[in-house]
């Protein structure tokens, strides 16, 4: 034989693999699967502690635990590493990818199936370009992506449980884009000119040398104070940046003895200065900045109050706020007396608080000569305050602004998640480093599908791209991951902040040069002819997007993405946003405006106290219906008398910050001998938006197991309160939230909360004897009842959907819920309106009360309960009669989880 024959194999060697040979392959490939598997588990993990947890915060035994795991991921990383290394100096042939799968044919039909499918894609190469891209295009049909999950979930227990449609699923191609057309280039500089019949404080313009680096208010610093030294209400207008939220306190804090006459804390005269904010995130935020500035510790000098939250001291002298805590003071001290200055900022979002506000303070100041005022706002609306506070004096501050060019779709998107994240990519991969990005969205859990889709996309290109930071803020997130969007980006990266309506003016955040617009927001929406409140994505302002578009022109020349024609902009958007007390439900504000009139303690301040609601001094009057409609709540509720005045309950109400109808379920489960519970369930109510985070992909299940583990029979609440139960078990450990996949601050604010308003019912008498009973499950629903009758609804008659009881509107159950049913076919039902997928019970509850209503594809309740329509009767017989509920006294009442 010759050297030629020599290396050959004789065709006998190339027979199929035995049955041995196949097993043992499939176990080398399993095991090796299995440990890469584990290890990106274990790593997703660890990822997930960090983000999440601050180390210092662990007790010894949960730190140890955690380099642990470190330590154990490192040491199975290395190894992987050496086997690969040394797989590198072995040669061998080549296989195909379905030949690995035809080996695993043999253990399961998933492998089969997936040969399958890659033999499909090898076919598929062979097709044309542009009908395979048209194939992978998301569904135009869907609207958004919170929708597309509700539709899964009502689909989920159905014949076909296909496991890729569980999750929001992006399909990210280089080479597809969003066509934008550019329509206008805007300076947005602000306009100076005001109408002659009102007043201005004349400044001079600032010199190139002066509009550098600082801020734009600096260049007015002695103006400001001059204008605020001769006038008693000032109103402030300022584009958002420009230093005004910051800087003026410090001014008035440097200047106030001097110029105002006023003394320090060892004086005779008070000095504070309340500033106002809409949202607590910025309240937070701002006070955090301006303590830095001042090189104090936050909480002594400057501090902030927010609801359930106090981070002040008898030395805070410059004081934040939500404008809703402002409106609480008013309760204790109706002439403020404490305070020297009172700024109202960020007065054109025109919040319910804030509007309510302008008319007391306008009575105060009155009363009040030495109390200075400032209205200060970010937009042009400056006159209609300035006629409201009797022509006050309007102060302008030019903003440094830059050209900002708007694009506008060519076409309407329909799934605006998925149009928003195809241009963060295109923004991010076509154009060049140096200018960060800024994208709106409804709310958090719009912002986590995006987040995890740019993630995603992130990893699997990997270095192909240049790195991309994902920033979220919104309200519910932990405070040291807000803190994210304001760090500076490395050289080298891009980052890009995912933000609610937060980021219009609240927030200022450096670095922004592209901003991206779906054109909607979420809000809060009373129908008085229903008693029905719904939060509900609607179509921004042409103001509101306006404001938006300025974000990208604060560090340079900007661009505006808008997922919108030009036509929407010009006919679908109204110009200005409807005020928050034309459109929200009035019962809690009137609630606290009749608890004011009793609360007064001067003779000569008579006048706060509103009687006449309707003849209330109101920048915008709200609807007279819905003024009617939450004074017969409060008188339901007992909160009032026949006569429209306060009853003793009523003043008990009054005391919780909390919605009139929640503070009448505390007193009522102190009534059934359940208060712990209910107190235990409202505190958990206030976190419940950012209760359980979302893991990593790995982990998805395991979360899901998780949060299963909590379900109780009865509903949600009960749910919520195995919750607390569990976490005060295993003594408010931070180790026990991550096992069970818990944002362990939203708890610990629960827990704060829930302190707050023990202190708060024994100040009214009702902390003293709180019962526990968690086993009276029925008492803790009655309790609700008591407080929520409003809320009830009964299951149609075919049993797809619900009946709001008074209003007789179509709602549903939310897929989140734990009531959210199990399959229930009816022949006559679509497929899309059959129950399906839930862990609830079957038959779905008849009798339901809920905690709000939410609107995407359809009227959804969120947070329910199951209850018995006699306990309607029991907690509200004025307002339901027992022929209106159908009540059969014959048949005994029954309850799941009696």
């Amino acid at each position: 034989m010759n050297s030629g024959d020599s290396g050959k194999r004789p065709p006998a060697a190339r027979r199929p693999p035995s049955m041995e040979e196949l097993r043992a392959r499939s176990r080398e490939y399993y095991l090796e699967k299995r440990e890469s598997q584990k290890l990106q588990l274990l790593q997703a993990s660890i990822a997930d502690e960090e983000a999440l947890f601050d180390i210092d915060q662990l007790t010894d035994e949960e730190k140890a635990q955690f380099l642990l795991k470190k330590k154990v991921a490192t040491l199975a990383s290395e190894k992987i590493i050496l086997e690969e290394k040394e797989r590198v100096h072995q040669y061998s042939m080549p296989e195909s990818k379905l030949a690995d799968l035809l080996i695993l044919d043999y253990v399961d039909e998933k492998a089969r199936k997936e040969r399958e499918r890659a033999e499909k894609e090898a076919f598929s190469r062979y097709e044309d370009r542009e009908s395979k891209r048209k194939k992978v295009e998301l569904p135009s049909k869907v609207e958004n992506e919170e929708q597309k999950w509700e539709a899964h979930q009502s689909a989920k227990a159905g014949a076909v449980a296909q496991e890729e449609l569980t999750e929001f699923e992006y399909l990210f191609d280089a080479e597809e884009h969003i066509k934008f057309i550019l329509k206008s280039v805007s300076s947005l500089k602000q306009d100076e000119s005001y109408d002659g019949a009102h007043r201005k404080v004349e400044h001079k313009e600032p010199s190139e040398s002066q509009n550098g680096n600082v801020l734009p208010i600096e260049v007015y610093k002695d103006e400001f104070i001059d204008a605020m030294k001769n006038h008693q209400i000032l109103i402030v207008v300022g584009e958002t940046g420009s230093g005004k939220t910051t800087q003026i306190p410090q001014y008035i804090l440097k200047a106030g003895s001097a110029l105002f006459g006023l003394e320090g804390q060892d004086g005779q005269k008070a000095f504070r200065i309340g500033i106002t904010q809409p949202r607590r995130v910025a309240a937070m935020s701002v006070a955090a900045r301006v303590a830095f500035e001042m090189g104090v510790k936050l909480g002594r000098e400057v501090g902030y109050s927010i609801r359930f939250e106090d981070c002040t001291s008898e030395r805070t002298i410059v004081k934040y706020m939500t404008d809703g805590m402002l409106l609480r003071e008013f309760l204790m001290e109706p002439d403020l007396a404490s305070y020297a200055v009172i700024m109202i900022d960020e007065a054109h979002e025109r919040s319910l608080h804030t509007d309510v506000l302008f008319g007391l303070i306008k009575d105060v100041a009155r009363f009040r000569p030495d109390l200075k005022v400032l209205i200060s706002s970010a937009t042009l609306d400056a006159e209609k305050f300035s006629r409201f506070f009797d022509d006050a004096p309007i102060f302008n501050i030019p903003g440094r602004r830059y050209p900002v060019e708007i694009f506008y779709c060519q076409s309407p998107e329909a799934d605006y998640l998925s149009a928003s994240i195809t241009t963060i990519m295109q923004l991010h991969i076509s154009q060049p480093l140096g200018g960060d990005i800024l994208a709106f969205f409804t709310g958090q859990e719009e912002i986590e599908i995006v987040m995890e889709s740019l993630q995603h996309i992130i990893k699997s290109l990997g270095k192909r791209i240049p790195e991309l930071i994902v920033a979220p803020i919104y309200a519910a997130l932990p405070s040291e991951m807000q803190a994210n969007i304001f760090l500076k980006t490395p050289p080298g990266a891009r980052k890009v902040v995912l933000a609610t309506n937060i980021a219009e003016t609240s927030i200022t955040i450096d670095g922004i040069v592209y901003v991206i617009d779906p054109g909607l927001v979420k809000q809060k929406e009373f129908n008085p002819r229903t008693g029905i409140e719904s939060l509900l994505a609607v179509p921004c302002s042409k103001a509101s997007v306006n404001q938006r578009a300025g974000r990208a022109g604060r560090v340079g020349p900007g661009k505006c993405f808008r997922l919108y024609t030009h036509w929407t902009y010009e006919n679908e958007l109204e110009e200005t946003t409807t005020p928050e007390i034309q459109r929200e439900n009035l019962a809690s504000t009137v609630l606290m405006l009749k608890v004011t009139n009793c609360g007064s303690r001067h003779a000569n301040f008579q006048s706060l106290g509103i009687d006449d609601l309707i003849n209330f001094d109101f920048l915008d009057p709200p609807p007279p219906e819905s003024l009617l409609r939450a004074l017969e709540m409060l008188y339901a509720l007992g909160a009032l008398s026949k006569e429209g005045t306060l009853t003793r309950l009523g003043r008990q109400m009054a005391e919780f910050p909390l919605d009139p109808m929640l503070s009448r379920t505390l007193i009522a489960g102190n009534e059934l001998g359940v208060g712990e519970e209910v107190l235990s369930i409202v505190a958990m109510l206030s976190v419940q938006a950012g209760l359980f985070y979302k893991p990593s992909r790995e982990r998805r299940s395991m979360a899901d197991e998780a949060r299963k583990a909590f379900i109780r029979t009865g509903g949600d609440h009960l749910s919520l309160l195995a919750v607390w139960e569990g976490w005060m078990e295993a003594g408010f450990s931070t180790a026990w939230c991550y096992d069970n996949f818990i944002q362990s601050k939203s708890m610990r604010r629960a827990r704060d909360i829930r302190d707050q308003l023990v202190a708060l019912m024994e100040r009214v008498n009702l902390g003293g004897d709180l019962e526990s009973n968690p086993n009276d499950t029925v008492s803790i629903r009655k309790a609700f009842v008591a407080g929520y009758f409003y809320h009830a609804a009964r299951i149609n008659r075919n049993e797809d959907g619900y009946k709001a009881i008074k209003s007789n509107q179509s709602i549903f159950i939310h897929p989140s819920s734990s009531l959210f049913p199990k399959r229930e076919t009816k022949k006559k039902e679509s497929r899309e309106d059959q129950f399906r997928g839930g862990n609830g019970p079957s038959p779905p509850p008849k009798w339901v009360l809920y905690h709000e209503l939410t609107l995407t594809s359809k009227e959804y309740m969120r947070q329910i309960i199951e209850i018995q329509p006699t306990w309607l009767c029991e907690a509200a017989p004025h307002f339901y009669t027992e022929k209106e509920l159908e009540i059969d006294k014959s048949r005994p009442q029954r309850s799941r989880g009696h």
